[in-house]
């Protein structure tokens, strides 16, 4: 019996694994879960103060897991590539050469925006912010904020700790999320980017796959105990647990799930806003996005630092273009659009049906020409707010909104300029020095305002700024003059505004500032307009949300909110998939594939330690003879279960599975049924990219690091044998 044959086999489920559940929600589904052989009970999943759920961290924008008693945190390589580039230089390129702390003292700070988000608790608040709104949408909006804001200042009491009010199923419901801050994370061991970002742009979203795209950070306290900013006298965290982590790995149709912070899903987006972004939204995204990258790297080719400094800027623009381009492909591949439009028409009959919601038609033609209004908006404000993305204007329109948000008592205060704020604040002022060119930023700024200028819709503060009567003078010139005299390229004087008074702003002959300054008004209208829009459709999209429950609770489909970057969790098992006609794709790829797809030329320009290794088959104990599981009953009724598989008789570097996931899971650890670490949740193939509309069980897959080659690199490669000493291993 052939490996692709049981492979097809174990791929025929029937029922789908969709669904980013919260995590009281894993009792209601606890069947499904052991359907697919979870074993760890529901209500301990449910409780994030017990193992596992209580060693899943946070990064603000990546998943991680703690994997030691000593705080060692285990990532992608890609979520920690902000610390390594931080630390990077000509003279020490951890980038291109990879970084391993022999020591703990040799572990240097990830960076001043870097944090660790613990969540201890999540409660349900929706009551309190839901009762006695006003009407009108300008007052409802900021009743909502007024009450948020209330909530999170007493959660906030210890100043240890971050909470946020969130929104569920489009303000239907909210929840209270306290997460204790880690505020001195430090870099321990990354794989030089040939490893952990091996095939580069060309593989990204595409399988089989080669990546090494793992990275461990640590986390830090003050000797009280608790949290603090760095301090070479901080001690090492010790977390309420910590992963234990399955050397032996997964097989196929083992079921796995994985638990993370996934960022947004439109699962529950009417079809006119679908279309929009299928017509309008993501090409005008991608295109800017292409135009930035081609930009950013032909200046890097040339120079070294600008090569460091824009590196993550870089993947970050690729990444984001790359699934801009995928997500239009997959629309037209699979008719998302006509699929979606078939589901509202069937939705819209089940109203006219359904006695409850026979006179919800009108509702939902008032949401519709919200959303209509709320289109225009976009495009109207798109090209003015991209015209603003110098990140030294950028810098002086923040400094001068704090200015203006310091007069107000705190609880007033726009979010993001609270005393709350201040900290994480500064921190992103000084980081602008690691992360900015002037050649860079004008010649990006320079192509947004171009883009600006040839459109309709105008503002007469910038374009006084844009203007000149002596047409001999460029938009180029103009912006070399702005350049050659501010003095926000210097940290000191950029930090010293932060405590500058409004007055001090409008009597400034800085350029950016006096810029800053005159667009704050129209910046201020077009911020108000946004809020009142919110504020219309925080009672148009909840009752909508009311009665999409109810029809696929009538449906028997599942039910749970769309991501927000909350901890959700989500199940599924490991299987490839038919990629198109006449291709399956196998799970599991294998040490082999990494010389195959090497020519010594990046992106495949593997190290030579690891070509090295593997032309030895240097695989110790991680070698793997079968990818198969054991032979089930029924199986053996259908094949001669005396046949013998396809051997496999490798290290395992990565896997598929039907876990349902979307950006913000990367670093999400992969769990096998006992809740043991197998792997770490790093992309998704190119097909699935449209699941943050519509999930398609057939053809969506995550892509994982397989813990079995992270133990390899660690063990026969690099030698980080003190940190294999921190970790707890088990086997079958």
């Amino acid at each position: 019996m052939v490996l692709s044959s049981v492979i097809l086999l174990a791929s025929s489920g029937t029922f789908a694994d969709e669904g980013q559940w919260q995590p009281y929600q894993m009792p209601s589904i606890a069947d499904k879960l052991n359907e697919r052989g979870i074993n760890i009970p529901a209500k301990q999943l449910a409780d994030l103060t017990q193992y596992p759920m209580n060693a899943v961290v946070g990064l603000g924008y990546c998943t991680a897991s703690f994997v030691s008693p000593q705080g060692l945190v285990i990532t992608n390589h890609h979520c920690a590539y902000n610390a390594i580039q931080y630390n990077s230089k000509k003279e020490h390129n951890y980038i291109a050469n990879g970084f391993l702390a022999s020591s703990k003292d040799q572990e240097p700070s990830a960076g001043p925006n870097e944090r660790l988000y613990i969540t201890e608790a999540v409660t349900d608040v929706s009551a309190q912010i839901i009762d006695k709104l006003s009407l009108l949408p300008l007052i409802r909006y900021q009743e909502i904020q007024s009450k948020r804001k209330s909530l999170i200042k007493v959660c906030e009491n210890d100043k240890n700790y971050r909470c946020s009010v969130r929104s569920f199923h489009n303000g239907l419901e909210y929840y209270l999320i306290k997460q204790l801050i880690i505020r001195d994370v430090r870099l321990v061991y990354a794989p030089p980017k040939s490893v952990g970002a091996f095939g580069g742009d060309i593989d990204n979203y595409e399988y089989p796959r080669h990546s090494g795209d793992f990275t461990f950070l640590r986390a830090y306290i003050g000797k009280d105990g608790k949290p603090a900013a760095y301090s070479t006298d901080n001690v090492p965290f010790t977390p309420k647990s910590y992963l234990k982590i399955n050397a032996d790995g997964i097989k196929i149709g083992d079921g796995v799930f994985v638990a993370g912070y996934p960022g947004l899903t439109s699962r529950y987006r009417l079809t006119s806003e679908l279309q929009f972004a299928n017509d309008w939204l993501y090409p005008t995204l991608a295109a800017r996005y292409q135009l930035r990258i081609n930009t950013i790297k032909k200046i890097a080719d040339t120079d070294d630092n600008v090569a460091i400094k824009y590196a993550g800027t870089l993947a970050s623009m690729a990444n984001r273009m790359k699934k801009y381009q995928g997500l239009l492909d997959g629309f037209k591949a699979t008719d998302i659009i006509g699929i979606k439009q078939n589901r509202q028409d069937d939705f819209l009959k089940w109203l006219a049906a359904d006695k409850m919601y026979q006179g919800y038609q009108s509702q939902f033609d008032q949401l519709e020409t919200l959303l209509n209004k709320k289109r225009i908006a976009m495009q109207t404000r798109h090209y003015f707010e991209h015209a603003q993305s110098s990140a030294l204007l950028d810098a002086a329109n923040k400094l001068y909104r704090l200015s203006q948000e310091k007069h107000k008592p705190d609880s007033e205060r726009e979010e993001g300029y609270q005393e709350r704020d201040i900290a994480l604040f500064t921190a992103r002022l000084k980081r602008i020095d690691s992360r900015f060119d002037r050649s860079v930023d004008k010649t990006l700024w320079q192509q947004d305002l171009q883009a600006y200028v040839k459109q309709e819709h105008r503002v007469a503060a910038l374009d006084t700024m844009l203007n000149n009567p002596d047409k001999s003078i460029t938009i180029s010139d103009k912006l070399d003059g702005l350049y050659a005299l501010t003095s926000l390229t210097n940290q000191e004087k950029r930090l010293a505004w932060m405590t500058a008074d409004s007055s001090q702003f409008e009597t400034s002959t800085d350029p950016f500032i006096r810029l800053a300054v005159a667009l704050y008004d129209t910046n201020m209208a077009q911020e108000k307009e946004k809020k009142t829009l919110l504020g219309e459709l925080s009672q148009a999209r909840p009752d909508y949300m009311k009665a999409i429950i109810a029809y696929n609770k009538a449906k028997d489909r599942p039910i749970y909110p769309d991501a927000n970057g909350t901890l959700r969790i989500s199940y599924g098992k490991v299987e490839g998939y038919q990629s198109r006609d006449a291709l399956y794709k196998q799970p599991f790829t294998r040490l082999e594939g990494i010389i195959a797809k090497h020519t010594g030329v990046a992106p495949f320009n593997a190290p030579n330690k690891i070509l090295d290794a593997i032309k030895k088959q240097d695989y110790g104990s991680h070698k793997v003879a079968s990818i198969m599981a054991e032979p089930s009953n029924w199986i053996c009724q259908l094949f001669s279960c005396s046949d013998k598989p396809e051997e496999f008789n490798s290290v395992p570097v990565n896997f598929l599975s039907s876990v349902d996931t979307t950006g913000g899971n990367s670093g999400s650890p992969v769990f096998n049924g006992k809740g043991e670490l197998v792997g770490l949740n790093f992309d998704s193939t190119y097909e699935a990219i449209t699941k943050d509309w519509f999930f398609n069980p057939t053809i969506t897959r995550a892509i994982h690091v397989d813990i079995r080659y992270i133990l390899w690199m660690m063990d026969k490669v690099d030698h980080a044998n003190n940190l294999i000493e921190e970790l707890e291993l088990v086997r079958n």
